[in-house]
């Protein structure tokens, strides 16, 4: 079964409150089987807009990586991240 991946582009308005975003996804991360491979850090936009922050997050595979974004702990920290930053959220699937 291929991998799959979340690749999140953000940038952060309020970070403060973007914290809590953090604290509140962790139960999701952890139960889905998240593996951080890219989190904020420099990057260079090589072509098109780049966005402040850079995430690659690894799942056991592409369903779980849907499913942790649908499940109900995911939702109440998305609120949050909606709430205080702006940017793009995609699954990958692996090879």
């Amino acid at each position: 079964m291929a991998k799959g991946y979340w690749i999140a582009r953000i940038d952060i308005k309020e970070p403060e409150r973007y914290k809590d975003y953090v604290a509140a996804a962790k139960p999701a991360f952890e139960k889905y089987g998240a593996v951080f491979l890219a989190r904020g850090g420099e990057a260079v936009a090589l072509e098109g807009t780049g966005r402040a922050r850079n995430v690659v997050i690894e799942f056991p595979s592409a369903q779980a990586a849907i499913d942790c974004f649908h499940s109900p702990e995911y939702q109440i920290a998305a609120k949050i991240r909606q709430e205080v930053a702006d940017g793009e959220l995609l699954v990958v699937e692996g090879v």
